[in-house]
């Protein structure tokens, strides 16, 4: 369960997704300023993905309203005060209203549950398969991994791919929205498959 209030860490190309890990270089004094209160506290921080467009003003910069918990799961002091940490993503939120008593942003938040019911794990179950066969052994078009990990839960998959997949973070942004994971699942073979048509050289449907 979430608290109701978190601090939220704004970052412009990167979405995290439950159950997956993150790390993270942590080196602005406001971000060093939060890691610490996380750290003597509950370990959690929220991470938003920021809006590429300006605010207006002396105004926070705009994020997307939906972003995800993460529970710091290693923390590494350096000689200079910086950090490394790993998050791993615990749940989805949605951002009500901003805090604005600290040098770092903290927002009251509503916790996402994911809605996995028998139906959806059985249409993630015939999804993954799909996913199996549209990236067994080619992702040029990726940067991602080159294999699907057999050991893998279903969800834990369909989360790892959309974090970690070379797609723009809108289309990130737009899968971690889903709050059914069997229609993130369809959206990221979706996703595969338009970057696939986009990258042949034919132009032509199917995987080689």
């Amino acid at each position: 369960m979430l608290p109701s209030t978190i601090p939220i860490f704004p970052l412009p190309n990167v979405v995290l997704f439950p159950a997956v890990f993150l790390p993270l270089h942590i080196f602005e004094a406001r971000y060093r300023q939060m890691l610490s209160d996380a750290l003597r506290g509950d370990r959690i921080i929220g991470i938003s993905l920021l809006k590429r467009q300006r605010s207006d003003g002396d105004a926070p910069a705009a994020v997307y309203p939906v972003g995800c918990a993460g529970l710091i799961s290693h923390a590494e002091e350096l000689p200079d005060g910086r950090s490394n940490i790993v998050l791993r993503g615990i749940q989805r939120f949605r951002i009500g209203w901003e805090e604005q008593d600290r040098t770092y942003r903290r927002a009251h938040i509503e916790p996402l549950p994911e809605r996995a019911s028998e139906t959806s794990r059985t249409n993630v179950r015939e999804t993954r398969t799909q996913l199996e066969t549209l990236l067994a052994g080619r992702l040029e078009t990726f940067d991602g991994p080159s294999m699907v990990p057999g050991g893998m839960g279903d969800e834990d998959l369909v989360n790892t791919l959309s974090q970690y997949l070379d797609l723009e973070p809108v289309e990130k942004q737009a899968l971690l929205e889903r709050d059914d994971i069997a229609s993130r699942s369809q959206a990221l073979i979706d996703l595969i498959q338009i970057r696939t048509l986009a990258t042949s050289p034919s132009g032509g449907a199917g995987l080689q």
